[in-house]
């Protein structure tokens, strides 16, 4: 008997809780909207917040990329170089070990046209020679100007001091020369 009573209390009790429950969850229509509109908001809002991490993620990213890039740029054209480099090495030890000047003067040509074909590898070419040419700003820069030697010589390059180089069409170096005047 006692069990039954403490079975009908408890049996009221779990009622009474499920009761409560079902008047907490009851909503009205305001509220209920109020909480998906909520709900619809944090949502938006963790979209936006992930978004804009991944953003400055990808900006971060590729400013220490286009950072590793600058450092490195030269690095192809160094190592086509390092070959030239070590035959100017070992011609600059013939040198003192030789008294050939013709050896050596045909060594220095080889290395040279090596070296030429470093840079059109890379892109880049020497100009033609100025000398006798019009003097044009666009690919000359005048070192000085003298007395030109004939009439047909005036306002051309009469000597052309540093020969000029062009990247991929790009003027890299201007040729100086000295203008007739």
């Amino acid at each position: 008997m006692i069990e039954e009573k403490d079975n009908q209390t408890e049996n009221k009790n779990q009622e009474e809780l499920v009761d409560q429950l079902e008047e907490n969850t009851e909503e009205t229509p305001e509220v209920s909207e109020e909480k998906s509109q909520e709900d619809s908001y944090n949502e938006l809002n963790d979209k936006y917040l992930r978004l804009y991490s991944e953003f400055d993620n990808y900006r971060r990213r590729t400013q220490k990329e286009k950072l590793d890039l600058y450092k490195t740029a030269g690095e192809d054209i160094f190592k086509s170089l390092l070959p030239v480099m070590d035959d100017f090495e070992r011609a600059m030890k013939s040198m003192n070990e030789s008294e050939d000047y013709k050896g050596m003067k045909t060594g220095v040509e080889l290395i040279y046209n090596k070296l030429i074909g470093v840079f059109k590898t890379n892109g880049a070419e020497p100009m033609e020679s100025s000398i006798g040419k019009k003097f044009d700003s666009e690919i000359h820069e005048a070192i000085t100007q003298v007395p030109a030697p004939s009439k047909k010589m005036k306002g051309k390059v009469v000597d052309e001091i540093e020969r000029g180089y062009t990247l991929k069409e790009k003027v890299i170096r201007y040729a100086k020369v000295v203008v007739g005047n």
